[in-house]
This record gives C-alpha cells, sequence and structure tokens, in this order.
C-alpha cells in the first residue's frame, strides 16, 4: 500500500511538473520584444509598463539608434515590434523583406533643437550662417553620427540646409545614439549639442538654445510595425495600445506629436 502511494505520488508531481513547465513556457511565449529608437527611452517605458499592467504581457524593450536596431532585425534578431525614429530605416526593413509595408504606421512626431548647458549665455540664434562655429570655440558640437543616426542626419540636414555644415563638421563629436548626444552636453563634455524637443525637455542638465524650423531638415517621423517574422500574437495588439489614447496620452506629455493612423 506504501509503495502504491509513494508511485502514485511521484506520478502526480511528474504531472504538476510537466503542467508547470507547459504553463512557464505559454508565460514565456507571451512575452513581446521592442526595438525602438533611443529618444523614446522613458515614454515607451511608460507606455510599455502601463500594456503590461493591463494585458498580462511582459515587454522588453532594447533601446539604441535606429540604424543599429534595423541591421539587428535584418540580421535576424528575434524582436517583433519596431519603432524607428525614422521613416528611412523603416523602409529598409520593408525593402529587406522583414516588415510589411501595408503594417507600418506613422505613429509620433517630434522637432529638432540646439541644446546646451544651463549657464550658456552666448547669443545665437539659428539663421542663415548663423556664428554656430564661434560659439563653440574649443568645443565640440554633440550629435549623432550624421551618416547613419536619424538624429544625426536630421542635424546634418539642418546645419547645411542654413550653410554652416562645411565649418561645423571638422568640430562634430559623434554619439552612437541621440541620446548619448544629449549626456555629452549634460555633463559639460560638449557646449552645444542637436538633439530632440522631447530629450532636452528630459534632461535638466541642458537648456534649449533654438529650435531648427520644419523646413531645415526631413519631416522627423517615428513610425513602427511588427516584425514579419515574428510569431507573436501580442504585436498586433501592443501597435494598437500604442494607437489609443492612454498611451498617446503618455507619449504627448514627454512632447512628442502623435500622428497615430495616418
Amino acid at each position: 500500500m506504501m509503495l502504491r502511494r509513494t508511485v502514485l505520488g511521484l506520478l502526480a508531481a511528474a504531472i504538476m511538473g510537466v503542467a508547470g513547465s507547459g504553463a512557464a513556457l505559454a508565460d514565456e511565449a507571451k512575452a513581446l520584444t521592442v526595438f525602438a529608437a533611443a529618444s523614446l527611452k522613458g515614454s515607451l517605458d511608460k507606455a510599455a509598463q502601463l500594456y503590461e499592467s493591463e494585458s498580462g504581457v511582459k515587454v522588453a524593450i532594447s533601446f539604441a539608434a535606429s540604424s543599429a536596431l534595423a541591421k539587428q532585425i535584418e540580421a535576424g534578431a528575434p524582436a517583433d515590434v519596431f519603432l524607428s525614429a525614422d521613416l528611412k530605416w523603416m523602409s529598409y526593413l520593408v525593402d529587406k523583406g522583414a516588415v510589411k509595408k501595408e503594417q507600418v504606421i506613422k505613429l509620433l512626431g517630434n522637432r529638432l533643437v540646439l541644446v546646451g548647458a544651463p549657464d550658456f549665455s552666448k547669443p545665437l540664434a539659428i539663421g542663415k550662417d548663423f556664428p554656430l562655429v564661434e560659439a563653440l570655440g574649443d568645443g565640440r558640437i554633440a550629435m549623432g553620427e550624421p551618416k547613419s543616426v536619424p538624429a544625426g542626419k536630421y542635424g546634418r540636414e539642418a546645419l547645411e540646409y542654413y550653410g554652416v555644415w562645411k565649418a561645423v563638421k571638422p568640430k562634430v563629436a559623434s554619439a552612437d545614439n541621440v541620446r548619448a548626444a544629449l549626456q555629452l552636453v549634460a555633463r559639460g563634455e560638449a557646449p552645444l549639442g542637436i538633439v530632440y524637443e522631447t530629450d532636452a525637455k528630459a534632461e535638466a542638465g541642458v537648456k534649449v538654445i533654438g529650435i531648427f524650423p520644419e523646413e531645415s531638415h526631413a519631416p522627423i517621423i517615428y513610425p513602427i510595425a511588427p516584425i514579419a517574422a515574428s510569431t507573436n500574437v501580442s504585436a498586433q495588439d501592443f501597435l494598437s495600445f500604442l494607437n489609443g489614447s492612454e498611451a498617446q496620452a503618455i507619449f504627448k506629455q514627454a512632447g512628442f506629436t502623435v500622428l497615430a493612423g495616418s
């Protein structure tokens, strides 16, 4: 009798173990992996936390330059959703077959600003041939890598528009992403920087010197799309959530313009 009970107990434990393992696998399958532009750090974290609390789906976000993330996705990185800081890197993935064009949504907009330390006092108004090099003195201007990082590309376009890029180019301190450029200014390692308005708003260690008008650079648009290779059923639900009023309120508070549905 004792042997029978022992055997039954072991069988029950084994069944419970298999069931528990299955539940763990189900939970793991629900987890959502999002690749997002560095400038979304903070606001997207808040939106994801709210989504987790409402849906029970865990969201893991990898923040970096859109260029780096797009290359990782192209190479097969296991992402479910991509949120880029410009249309070009999303189009790059569409061309590579990693994203379906019809599933791309223009989610957010932003503005490009020139920032400096809080005590920066030199008069500097953005305009044709404005004295940016003179304002830098022996210092450098921090910005995302001008050839690949979206904020850096927008910054270069704006400086070219005003005719100062050629003179400023040797004084550029290139950063891997826009938040890294922001920190160079916040830590006093660069007197000036070019970042998004939302970045400047989130960092007390800098102040806005000027705003680059929209006509000086390509429109700053953040597109979002599910990754074609992803089988995660939560991906589309997460996109719908970010299109909703709760997430939009978070993005607006951070300073983004909501473009959802356009």
